[in-house]
Order: structure tokens, then C-alpha cells, then sequence
């Protein structure tokens, strides 16, 4: 059963990976489709401009009707909960625990009660530093030690999910390092790419972390970085795709790329030759750095998923050209 057939939710509608999704929904010609989101003060709203949707409805006040009357928005056939406090950063940990977790928790049973598709935003960083591996097949969630608060929770529901034996019946996605077209609004929790074009526009050089840990040098410490377009098509699989099963997926590149790499196609994209400044990591990151990150993608693969991933050079190349030189949204 192809669950776009009908009716969709997408929660964090307004955000950067939220955002493109309904943008991909569009493409394919769907519009029936409620954003939920927490618009607030930054300028995320601005993505939704150029979208096609029914309906947008602020996040708080969804979940307060759906509480007090679950069939208030009438029926669906999927629901992509995307929408969290994404913040590495966040301190507040009763914040996080309640938007990230509870919300997560209210919206799965509620969606299960209508009989459709639950597709939600994990994390990889539940995975922590990777001491103890990238596994989406890992039978043992506890074994996992997430960094930081925001990681934690997202692991909380995996971990919630797993203990009630949903995981057969809903996906639960872990997005590696995703950069893309619609970001800007997140400051500096933005991607390197986003961050880099202004730095080069500014003063011609980019600036990057110098290493910390003996095994690596800098600049080399590496990433599983994931196109947004690409991260979009192989989220909305697991609703459209009917041999889909549930579980937790890895969604990256499946390929490790370093800072050095990146920084570079950036330039290229441009037209000009790199000229990289090495600074000091801040003490508060050195102790929940991540070092490497590599998406293990044969789960994902062996769901059906078929499309090729978007090489590192090509994604950033159309990310500039089309996107950042221009001003443009997805959609625009």
C-alpha cells in the first residue's frame, strides 16, 4: 500500500528537512497535506512560502486538540514527525524531554489508533562517538551513549519503542550530517556549507575546527554528509514503498567525507581557489565531538531503496549554485 495515497501530517513543516519534504510531496503532486510547526520569531516561515498545502497548524495547538479529541483533524494515511528542538546545544533537559520525547510518544500512539504510517526523525546522535558503533540492526539500544541531551532525547523514544515491541510498526530515521537548500534560519546549528558561502563572501576564507585527537589532523576528521533532496526521497520511501518493514534506519551517504573535502567542492562550486584558516574547537565541544560518522546503509538498501545518493561534489555544487548564489527556496 502506497500510504501518500491520502491525507498526510508532516510536524516540523516549516524547518529545513520538514520543509523539503513537503516540497518532495509536492513534486509528486500531493498538497493534501497539514504542517504543523512552532514558527516563533526566526524566518523558517519563509519556506513555506513557495509550498502547496491544506492546512498549517501551530505544533502546541494540534497537540492540545488531538489530546482533547483525537479525531479533530479527521483521518491520515501517513505522519512524518520531523518537528523537535534540534539544538545540540539546548541545556533545558525537562524541554527536551517533554518536545522531543513525550510529544513523540503521544503522536506515535495516536497514529497507530488511526491505522497509519508513522515515519519519525530519530537521530545519529544517538550513536554518541561511535565507540560503540553505527548500527541500525543492533538489538541492544542501551548500549548506546548519546553526548549530549538533545541525543538523549531521541534515544529515549527508540529505547520507549523498542521496550513496547513497536518498532516492527513504525520507522524510526537517524539522518547523519544533512545539509541542503532551506536551513538558513538555524543559525549556528546550520550545516558547514551554509555557514562556509557566507564566510567566503565575507572575507575569501573559510574557517574550520582543528583536531583535538591524535589520530586525526586538521581538517580530517570526517562525516557521513547527506544532501537534503536525497534525504527527503529516502524518508518518503518508507511511507510510499509497500515492502517497506518498520524498524530503525540509517539515512546517509554511506560514504565518510572530511571537513577538508567539503570545504573544498564549496570553493569549487564558486570558482575559486581554497583558502582554509585552521581555529581552536571550543572547550565545551572537545569532550562530545564526533571524530567520524559513516552511515551503514544496507538496511536501507535492502528495504528497496534503490535511488543513488547525490556524490559530495554534485550535491554541493547544485546546493550553491541553485540555492545559495540565487537566494532560493525550495520550490521558488
Amino acid at each position: 500500500m502506497n500510504n501518500l495515497n491520502g491525507r498526510i501530517l508532516v510536524t516540523g513543516g516549516a524547518g529545513f528537512i520538514g520543509s523539503a519534504l513537503v516540497w518532495a510531496l509536492n513534486r509528486r503532486g500531493i498538497d493534501d497535506i497539514i504542517v504543523t510547526d512552532c514558527l516563533g520569531q526566526d524566518e523558517k516561515w519563509r519556506n513555506l512560502v513557495p509550498l502547496r498545502f491544506a492546512d498549517y497548524v501551530e505544533a502546541d495547538v494540534f497537540r492540545n486538540k488531538i489530546r482533547e479529541q483525537a479525531g479533530a483533524f479527521g483521518k491520515f494515511t501517513a505522519i512524518f514527525h520531523l518537528g523537535a528542538c534540534s539544538a545540540t546545544t539546548e541545556k533545558n533537559a525537562a524541554y527536551l524531554a517533554d518536545n522531543n520525547y513525550g510529544f513523540t510518544k503521544e503522536l506515535a500512539f495516536w497514529t497507530l489508533a488511526q491505522q497509519a504510517r508513522f515515519v519519525y526523525a530519530s537521530s545519529a546522535a544517538t550513536y554518541g562517538d561511535g565507540a560503540r558503533g553505527m548500527d541500525d540492526r543492533a538489538p541492544d539500544l542501551h548500549a548506546l551513549r548519546p553526548l549530549n541531551m538533545y541525543g538523549y532525547s531521541k534515544h529515549l523514544f527508540d529505547l520507549h519503542a523498542q521496550r513496547l515491541g513497536l518498532l516492527d510498526r513504525i520507522v524510526g530515521v537517524k539522518y547523519f550530517n544533512v545539509f541542503g537548500p532551506n536551513e538558513d534560519h538555524k543559525g549556528d546549528m546550520r550545516s558547514l556549507v551554509s555557514k562556509a558561502y557566507q564566510q567566503i563572501l565575507e572575507t575569501g576564507r573559510v574557517r574550520l575546527f582543528k583536531s583535538h585527537h591524535p589520530d586525526y589532523r586538521d581538517g580530517e576528521q570526517m562525516r557521513d554528509f547527506l544532501y537534503v533532496k536525497d534525504a527527503v526521497e529516502m524518508t518518503l520511501h518508507f511511507a510510499e514503498t509497500a515492502t517497506a518493514a518498520g524498524g530503525l534506519y540509517n539515512l546517509g551517504s554511506g560514504e565518510a567525507n572530511t571537513w577538508l573535502a567539503l570545504a573544498r567542492a564549496i570553493f569549487a562550486a564558486l570558482g575559486r581557489e581554497p583558502e582554509i584558516e585552521f581555529v581552536d574547537m571550543p572547550e565545551a565541544l572537545r569532550g562530545k565531538y564526533q571524530y567520524y560518522t559513516k552511515a551503514d546503509i544496507s538496511k536501507l538498501r535492502e528495504s528497496g531503496y534503490a535511488a543513488q545518493v547525490t556524490p559530495l561534489a554534485e550535491a554541493v555544487h547544485d546546493y550553491v549554485q541553485n540555492h545559495l548564489v540565487p537566494g532560493k527556496k525550495l520550490g521558488e
